[in-house]
């Protein structure tokens, strides 16, 4: 599988140099705010103050900047924060509570150390006046003077305990190179969230998704580890970042090139998963389609027992992806270790059965076309395995199943992964692979994302097979289980 590191769009490379790039007056109203009210970054700023920060919200976290004194637009910002990946709204919420404007403070006195809220000093001068009301018109001492000591002490604490539950659902890093890597990478996924924003394209906002995870991940470890400590793993993720970037620009401008030929009638190529590829996977898989008697059976013609509609609309385009024992087609061949058929081909009668036909039926529920469904996932549904015996015996089955393909019985797209891919997709879908590296001495993880890259490597290389004309599942198949409605 090809890792190839394109340089990110031009936009995402504009993103978050400057304080509010796309509203440049937001921050000339909000520099004046902060030269009347707050302590500016210049000659005289000492390590023991703290200087103003204006906060820029994002839809992924928020930037806080300084205003430097000399009016230049600062290059690098004081804070990051990232908002916690599938936040809520309370949560959201939250986010706006932690960068709002700081509390005025009421110096105590030379004498007195300390400070006390605007808020609440105002707190307590209205529940005083409140307070004497209440007396002069009969309100027990008892339930007034209370309510009146209580409510300028909330006022003072509570915002604090707010704060402390709100950055529960957000990571934030102040160092500087720690702010220089996230700066590098909020810029990227705020070009996938604007491409994701107001689309209804499945890869669009998968990107974004996926990109507010490697954000969220490369805080946390930044919260922990210094830059230099944890550089691998944060490499890593700005690889896939911009990998990630990359593809949404390539799907930007295909929709942009499909919306052409709609205007005058012309067919739309179908849509393909888009998934980021993990970091370090070299090409080695190959597509090897099966012939039978020396013709290819994408290109002739085979009769088969057809379906019912409503089952050719349930299976079309739906495959099963499984791994096997390796072997090889001849002598300096490539490996064979993974093989995926069409999902009608396990209603071939030379296929164990019924088990073909009830893993057929479980395969096939709920799928879209175009899906590739490895046979790790169906265990993974099935109780983690445990549940198979129910449905069948999917060894036996995908033994015929190569069997066949190996024969040229039905059409199979026939594949060489290397070790980790291939493992990859003999887990579940929320699994983790590790490797150990000697050379780093150290543990590398790869997870949901890496594997549905490897899926969508697949999905490529069936793309064009497909695309000439639908996989041969194989001739006199036995029709499909009826489902009661």
């Amino acid at each position: 599988m090809t890792d190839t590191l394109r340089t990110p769009p031009p936009t995402a490379a504009a993103q978050h140099r400057r304080p509010f790039t796309l509203d440049p007056g937001r921050w000339e109203a909000e520099r004046s705010r902060a030269l009347r009210t707050g302590h500016v970054r210049d000659s005289t700023c000492t390590a023991g103050c703290e200087p103003v920060l204006v906060h820029e919200r994002t839809r992924w976290g928020w930037l806080a900047w300084t205003v430097p004194g000399d009016g230049t637009p600062p290059e690098q910002p004081h804070q990051i924060g990232v908002l916690t990946p599938a936040a809520s709204r309370m949560q959201r919420l939250s986010l706006r509570w932690l960068t709002r404007r700081p509390a005025q403070r009421i110096a105590l006195g030379p004498t007195i150390p300390g400070s006390l809220r605007f808020s609440a000093a105002a707190v307590a001068l209205i529940s005083l006046v409140a307070s004497l009301f209440a007396l002069t018109h009969g309100v027990p001492a008892g339930v007034v003077l209370p309510a009146s000591v209580l409510a300028p002490l909330l006022a003072e604490h509570l915002p604090g305990r707010l704060d402390a539950r709100a950055r529960e659902h957000v990571r934030s890093v102040e160092a500087v190179g720690a702010c220089r890597y996230l700066q590098r990478l909020a810029a990227l996924h705020t070009s996938l969230v604007q491409a994701a924003a107001g689309s209804d394209r499945h890869e669009l906002r998968r990107a974004a998704e996926i990109g507010q995870h490697l954000l969220w991940d490369a805080a946390g470890l930044l919260q922990t580890q210094d830059t230099r400590s944890a550089f691998a793993e944060l490499i890593a993720r700005e690889r896939l970042m911009v990998q990630l970037a990359d593809q949404v620009a390539q799907t930007l401008k295909r929709t942009h090139t499909e919306d052409g030929p709609a205007a005058t009638g012309q067919p739309h190529t179908r849509e393909r998963p888009l998934g980021p590829y993990p970091p370090g996977f070299e090409q080695t898989a190959r597509p090897t389609p099966h012939h039978t008697h020396g013709t290819s059976p994408l290109k002739g013609h085979h009769s088969m027992t057809q379906p019912e509609p409503d089952h050719a609309v349930r299976t079309a385009g739906v495959y099963l992806l499984f791994a096997h024992e390796p072997y090889y087609l001849g002598p300096g061949t490539q490996e064979i270790n993974t093989t995926l058929v069409t999902a009608a081909s396990l209603l071939h009668p030379r296929v164990r059965q019924p088990d073909g036909a009830q893993i057929h039926d479980r395969l096939t529920q709920g799928r879209q076309p175009g899906e590739i469904i490895p046979l790790a996932l169906l265990t993974h549904e099935l109780n983690g395995g445990a549940d198979w015996p129910t449905v069948g015996d999917w060894e036996g089955v995908t033994a015929d199943l190569l069997q066949l393909a190996r024969e040229g019985e039905c059409d199979a797209l026939s594949l060489g992964l290397p070790e980790i891919p291939r493992a990859l997709i003999c887990t579940g879908p929320h699994s983790h692979v590790r490797t150990y590296d000697a050379v780093a001495d150290q543990f590398i993880a790869y997870g949901p994302t890496e594997r549905a890259a490897v899926l969508a490597e697949v999905d490529m290389f069936l793309a064009p097979l497909v695309a000439e004309q639908a996989f041969w599942p194989g001739d006199s198949l036995l029709p499909p289980l009826t489902r009661q409605p």
